[in-house]
């Protein structure tokens, strides 16, 4: 078993924090590759939009969440260890290895097995798990700005 990522944020305010921190890091990426792509001012200032920043943060972000992986006892284990937690399993039960990241600030848990393809489900996981647990999260925080 082992784990791999950064973001693992303990509360809400923790996890809308390492969001924000990574808006400057996705606009730099956004703006590099509209550079590599050769576009010009007018195509850039056309193409170049908000949305597009915005999805570059949800990725990098996602990119970055921890996650363990390991074999379905590791996975029976920790869910026995952490019984508040609520759990979302993507995959099937007839497979040897299990992908997860739990997150404290919501006491949520989303998990894919896979038999072989590690890098793959590890992507998908995190991008599941942004979209399950974060996007919620941090559309909530910005209703409640308004």
């Amino acid at each position: 078993m082992r784990t791999e990522g950064v973001f693992s944020p303990e509360t809400e305010t923790e996890a809308a924090e390492a969001f924000e921190s990574v808006g400057p890091a996705a606009q730099t990426v956004v703006r590099e590759t509209a550079k590599a792509m050769a576009f010009d001012r007018e195509e850039y200032d056309e193409r170049v939009t908000g949305e597009v920043v915005e999805t570059a943060r949800d990725a990098l972000f996602a990119s970055l969440l921890e996650v363990t992986v390991g074999d379905r006892e590791a996975w029976d284990t920790w869910r026995e260890d952490h019984p508040e937690y609520d759990t979302h399993v993507n995959g099937s039960d007839a497979v040897d290895r299990v992908v997860w990241h739990a997150a404290p600030a919501t006491e949520t848990a989303v998990a894919a097995t896979f038999q072989s393809e590690e890098e793959a489900a590890v992507a998908t996981l995190r991008r599941q798990a942004f979209g399950r647990i974060y996007r919620p999260l941090f559309d909530d925080a910005g209703e409640n700005d308004e």
